[in-house]
């Protein structure tokens, strides 16, 4: 928590400088090129920081994953994760037609409306890129001679703006301004290439940084760990690889963090949201109310105003309390493989880089929709970090409802007599 921002009451204050940092790395990360297969970048930049933090130690799963420990921390059978993935919906080259003519496949989901014409980065290496021109879907024909969409992905034609020579496997990414962070009354929002899913993954990295220092200094800190996951994008492969083959103890406690898209009410500046399911599943009720408890410790009140209150009594630590039906998130495949598991999500601006979604998807769009760098609200973020660090201090075992209708029922239970 900032010592800069006024919240009551608290669990843990992190200094301002660190705050800072937390900061910085979020706009790092989330600059950083990404995709399905093609997370390495990524990997080398949490890589770096974890060289810096011997408190911190790193084990891999047999599909790519890994998990960040504290390395002193008893090992339990009831570890709590949190967990983010390293890629985003990008590019890949399929094909080499020629030195100025590819053929790109599209691991991710987005409107068909967005790649006319679009500008495209093809990655070199880390510090070079060549640009180039989205052409056409390339399609294949059915048995009924019906034009189909090209199967695993979606693939298209792209036209280099000069003959180069690029490599096939090559990430190629949407042409999107230089990361910008823009000031508001609620404390600013952050522009940049890909919040899903590598703001979270600056969050959970803050987030174990803080506790291992907490740990380091005398803290009772438990086994809290950190899962980075592959291929989400495409239908949480890496999620699944770690949780049929069990990766993480059956006891272990998940909570999935997402970027999912805003809406009305779940907007951007409303603090993170502790997400009770998606259009798939509803994740594990007692965890699920045990993150929310944490949400009302660390705020002092619940997520909106009850009836018996006023707007104004609302503590200023915002979150929210939601059932995000629109999209899935790993926290499905967890449940599905029988782990107790939630989601913890930022409200996220222009899903997708699809700029103008509503309207495209309504048909009222003025022009060729275009895409846009993603976007967050600073505040949202820094209250993920909060919320997760709260997690890792002191995480009920049940959520207490239990505890709460006892003491009505002892309380109140006159009435019936």
């Amino acid at each position: 928590m900032s010592e800069s921002t006024t919240k009551e009451p608290s669990t843990h204050t992190i200094p301002n400088e660190r705050a800072a940092e937390h900061l910085r790395w979020l706009l790092e990360v989330t600059q950083i090129p990404t995709g399905t297969g093609k997370e390495a970048r990524v990997i080398a930049w949490i890589d770096a920081w974890l060289a810096d933090r011997p408190s911190l130690t790193r084990h891999n799963d047999p599909h790519g994953n890994f998990e960040i420990r504290i390395k002193d921390a008893p090992a339990s059978d009831h570890p709590i994760y949190f967990t983010a993935h390293l890629n985003h919906p990008g590019f890949v080259v399929d094909e080499i037609q020629s030195e100025s003519d590819l053929v790109l496949a599209f691991r991710g989901g987005v409107m068909d409306d967005y790649f006319p014409d679009a500008k495209v980065r093809i990655h070199i290496d880390n510090d070079y890129f060549e640009m180039g021109t989205i052409g056409e879907e390339l399609k294949d024909t059915n048995d009924e001679g019906k034009e189909v969409s090209r199967k695993p992905f979606k693939q298209y034609s792209c036209t280099l703006d000069r003959p180069t020579t690029i490599e096939v496997g090559s990430l190629g990414n949407w042409d999107l301004p230089d990361a910008k962070i823009v000031d508001d009354e609620f404390g600013g929002i952050i522009h940049t290439n890909a919040c899903d899913d590598l703001a979270a993954v600056a969050a959970a990295l803050a987030a174990i940084d803080e506790l291992a220092r907490l740990r380091d200094a005398g803290s009772d800190i438990g086994d809290i760990r950190v899962l980075f996951t592959l291929a989400e994008e495409v239908g949480f492969i890496g999620a699944i690889g770690a949780s049929r083959d069990g990766f993480m103890p059956k006891g272990a406690r998940i909570i999935a963090l997402e970027n999912s898209r805003a809406m009305l009410d779940s907007p951007i500046h409303g603090g993170p949201i502790v997400r009770v399911g998606d259009r798939i599943s509803i994740f594990s009720p007692e965890l699920t109310g045990a993150v929310a408890k944490v949400a009302e410790m660390i705020a002092g009140g619940p997520a909106v105003p009850k009836a018996s209150q006023k707007a104004s009594e609302m503590p200023k630590w915002k979150w929210q309390r939601k059932l995000m039906a629109g999209g899935a998130c790993e926290a499905s495949v967890d449940c599905a493989y029988g782990y107790c598991s939630t989601c913890v999500c930022l409200p996220l601006g222009n899903y997708h880089n699809m700029a103008g979604l509503a309207e495209a998807q309504a048909g009222t769009h003025e022009g060729v929709p275009r895409v846009g760098c993603e976007f967050i609200g600073l505040d949202d973020y820094v209250g993920m970090v909060d919320l997760l660090i709260g997690c890792g201090i002191d995480l009920p075992s049940s959520p207490g409802f239990v505890e709460r209708v006892e003491k009505l029922w002892t309380d109140t239970k006159f009435v019936l007599e």
